[in-house]
């Protein structure tokens, strides 16, 4: 099986492009197809592999000013020539799953999300773009000639893979197709419970505005206690204008640094709805307990009471009154270690691997069902659960 993998664009680093690697891993022979290439951005992580761009990589500014180039890309997608491949593998929040494959070539998607920008959060996104108003009026017109595109994208997929029940559930609901759950890798041997546990509390990411960390800088202000967080990203300078001095920014930290932070932490919070959530994993693989708004990813891979506690509304309030009540001595760090290695990478390998090597084995015999993929007990429930 000579097999090709696409990928929307890799020009930021972040838990898709981590799948992209693993997809690699299991398959290093497969060039990846890709709208644009920064390596400067991506640390030089994917240097040593078959990357192959579209006519875009070519184009002035494009690694600037990539997201103008929005209403060309359906067009750069579908130039890929996949003509000599059996299989191919696509791994795709956007567009990657639009590319044109022969009839006898399987296509499996795995998709991260439905495009939000497109479906899930249309709205809120064109409120809180920052641009003048003669031609943000003019953006719900694109993005409505692209939403066209992206459905009858959708229909050239023959199996989709969701990262997640909530991602499941769009796929439903926006494409109108079956998927199967297989959630994203996590290099959960990279990280290990510590003997001793320090006297602050950690977040991290990508520090955007819908990660909410807003609400637990208003919520350390008020509570007084000592607070971390890695990461950058444009709400940085206004978070760190607001935190006071027991809050502190530690900007991008390296993988061994964030498995230290980790794993002294009291606990980890999530206050945001993420379409699996990778931050909450590493830290479980840590042995920390993790505090999350109950929505989306974190209801698939925190248990209540046992690896993690909820909070039921984003708001500052509530994340301070469950940290006042918190009880850190009441979870078992072997027990929280060892749920989070149920997402090791490990197993995704082995799944995603069984996963297109069945479907392939399969292609032709007709329509495509939703296939099982071995998973641990907890989650078989789900992933053979239809919309």
């Amino acid at each position: 099986m000579k097999i090709a993998l696409v990928h929307d664009y890799l020009v930021q680093d972040g838990g898709a492009e981590r799948v992209l690697q693993a997809f690699q891993e299991i398959w290093p022979e497969a060039p990846t197809f890709a709208l644009l290439h920064d390596p400067k951005r991506m640390g030089g992580a994917f240097d040593d592999k078959d990357i192959r761009t579209s006519f875009l990589q070519r184009l002035p500014f494009a690694l600037k000013k990539y997201k103008w180039l929005m209403p060309l890309m359906p067009a750069a997608t579908e130039q890929y020539d996949l003509s000599g491949f059996d299989a191919v593998l696509t791994s795709t929040s956007a567009f990657a799953k639009g590319v044109i494959t022969r009839p006898e070539t399987l296509h499996v998607c795995y998709c991260h999300t439905p495009t939000r920008y497109l479906w899930s959060d249309t709205h809120s996104y064109i409120n809180e773009m920052n641009l003048p108003r003669p031609i943000k009026s003019i953006i719900p017109l694109m993005l409505t000639r692209i939403r066209q595109w992206d459905r009858l994208a959708a229909d050239r997929v023959d199996r989709f893979v969701a990262n997640s029940d909530t991602v499941r559930r769009r796929i439903s609901k926006y494409y109108q197709r079956d998927s199967t759950v297989i959630h994203p890798p996590v290099e959960t041997g990279r990280y290990a419970v510590a003997p001793q546990v320090g006297d602050y509390y950690l977040a991290g990411g990508r520090l955007v505005s819908y990660k909410r960390f807003d609400i637990v800088v208003q919520a350390f202000n008020k509570l007084g206690i000592p607070l971390k967080i890695f990461g950058v990203g444009p709400e940085m300078a206004e978070l760190k204008k607001r935190a006071k001095r027991h809050i502190e920014f530690l900007g991008h930290v390296n993988e061994e640094d964030k498995a230290g932070l980790y794993a002294r932490a009291i606990a980890y919070l999530h206050p945001q709805e993420e379409d699996f959530g990778i931050t909450p994993v590493e830290a479980m693989a840590s042995g920390r307990p993790v505090i999350a708004y109950r929505k989306g990813g974190a209801t698939e891979t925190v248990i209540e009471g046992k690896t993690g506690v909820f909070i039921e509304e984003q708001s500052w309030e509530e994340l301070a009154n469950e940290i006042i009540r918190f009880e850190p001595e009441r979870f078992d760090p072997a027990a929280i270690r060892a749920h989070a290695c149920t997402f090791d990478t490990g197993r995704f390998k082995e799944r995603i691997r069984r996963f297109v090597e069945t479907g392939y084995a399969k292609f032709g015999d007709g329509p495509a069902e939703p296939t099982v993929v071995a998973a641990e007990p907890q989650q078989r429930e789900r992933i053979a659960t239809p919309a």
